[in-house]
């Protein structure tokens, strides 16, 4: 009995450690590159090479895109039709950064 119990209680620590890996699949390329855009956005706050609503608007396309990386990973599969959407939104951001840091306009 007791034994039985013991093994009951491992298997079921070990499904819940595997569970809890496979819950956050795991988007190192997204990340890296969410974490660069969000270093070229504050680099270009403090050299003043963005104004108060590019920045707003920079902001607020980061967290679009991780809303959508939240949702994909939500269902515990992050699959290669949703990377590649999330991709397409950053190749798009990425486009409007450089834009707004080289229009002229900043603070």
């Amino acid at each position: 009995m007791k034994r039985t119990l013991m093994t009951l209680l491992l298997a079921l620590a070990m499904t819940s450690i595997a569970a809890q890996a496979f819950a956050h699949p795991a988007t190192p390329r997204i990340d890296r590159r969410e974490a660069r855009q969000h270093l070229r956005i504050r680099q270009g706050v403090r050299s003043g090479e963005l104004g108060r609503g590019e920045i707003a608007r920079l902001r607020m396309g980061q967290r679009r895109i991780h809303g959508m990386e939240r949702r994909a990973k939500s269902d515990g599969v992050v699959t290669m039709r949703e990377r590649a959407r999330i991709s397409r939104f950053q190749n798009r951001e990425n486009r409007i950064i450089r834009r707004f840091k080289h229009n002229g306009r900043g603070c």
